[in-house]
């Protein structure tokens, strides 16, 4: 379960934000990811409660844009925002496609703090 490393890094950040910055308090953080990273919301959610106890983000809100899934087809000349990855075109079905968003690695976007 790499949900467990990616939050300690998380909880690195903020932290060291923290330090930086002089705030006490995390309300909420924005993180995005690829729908492809292989990152778990469940259990991002789970390691993130766990591991923040007794630091500034304990019962800090995550909010979680997940971005999805787009390829492009050189044959049709579009991209096509996909529900999972297929190495066909959805409207074509043609495989001379590329892959162009969804696995995005886990971004703090924004915090909430006081």
């Amino acid at each position: 379960m790499h949900e467990l490393s990616l939050t300690r890094s998380l909880l690195d950040i903020v932290e060291n934000y923290a330090d930086r910055h002089g705030f006490k308090v995390v309300h909420s953080l924005k993180l995005s990811f690829g729908q492809l990273s292989c990152i778990d919301p469940q259990a991002l959610k789970f390691s993130f409660e766990v591991l923040s106890q007794g630091t500034a983000a304990q019962g800090a809100l995550l909010d979680l844009e997940i971005l999805p899934v787009i390829i492009y087809c050189f044959s049709c000349e579009k991209e096509f925002e996909l529900k999972s990855y297929s190495n066909t075109c959805p409207r074509c079905q043609g495989e001379d496609i590329l892959l162009s968003a969804g696995t995005q690695e886990l971004k703090l976007i924004e915090m909430d703090v006081d």
